[in-house]
């Protein structure tokens, strides 16, 4: 396995301390940051994946998570003491990919960052796949074209910077242009866990998300349509 470096930006030095250990202990690389803008300074495109704490003193998570989404599509994986959905789904329309709420075990969290770094690098990352990337090909629908193998996607040969989860939403649903997909099918083939009710919300705010950096206009869907009562559809010829 080539080296994986992860930054975790958490606040908490027993809380960065422990997972930093865990982290080493199955061989990935691990940079530290106490604090929000410590931890953007330390941002590099070598990062796979950010760990980050969603309540930290001057600058919030959600901020640098924000930030980090205007030069980066790196997984953000975000620790949370909160427990409400609006604040869960606050930090996934920052951009967060994944969040895991205080206190957790090391087991969900090692199995997370597992998840995370696996979808990064055969979807959206720079190893493996880029030596695949010669032989893949694109798929192209109604202005868009998107790369079958690793995050490039372009809309009306503009490109478009998505983050992991929402290349990942528009290629399943390009690669089934017209099928609808309820909100539990989305869930369950991008996220690969057992969907509950409360997980509409996730899929929601991404199909938000990445309608606004793919439509006209995020208002009147051209690309992403809703099917009310069923779920979306990518309306684009075979």
């Amino acid at each position: 396995m080539k080296d994986i470096k992860i930054l975790v930006i958490e606040d908490d030095d027993d809380i960065r301390e422990g997972v930093r250990i865990l982290l080493e202990s199955e061989g990935y690389l691990v940079e530290e940051a106490e604090n929000g803008a410590a931890g953007l300074g330390k941002l590099t495109e070598e990062i796979s994946l950010v760990i980050l704490d969603i309540m930290m003193p001057g600058m919030s998570g959600v901020r640098v998570c924000e930030e980090i989404r205007k030069k980066f599509c790196v997984p953000v994986l975000f620790l949370t003491a909160k427990v409400q959905e609006s604040d869960k789904l606050l930090g996934l329309m920052a951009g967060g990919d994944d969040y895991l709420t205080k206190p957790f075990s090391y087991a969900e969290l090692l199995g997370r960052v597992k998840a995370q770094i696996r979808r990064y690098t055969v979807y959206g990352g720079s190893f493996e796949k880029r030596e695949k990337a010669e032989t893949a090909k694109y798929i192209k629908s109604r202005g868009i074209r998107i790369h079958t193998v690793f995050n490039e996607v372009f809309v009306n040969e503009k490109a478009v910077e998505l983050t992991d989860i929402e290349y990942r939403i528009l290629l399943l649903m390009m690669q089934h242009r017209g099928k609808i997909f309820s909100a539990q099918n989305l869930y369950e083939s991008i996220w690969n866990e057992p969907y509950f009710y409360n997980c509409n919300g996730t899929v929601m705010v991404h199909i938000r998300k990445l309608r606004v950096k793919i439509e006209p206009d995020a208002q009147e869907p051209f690309y992403i349509r809703t099917v009310w009562g069923k779920g979306y559809r990518f309306e684009g010829e075979k």
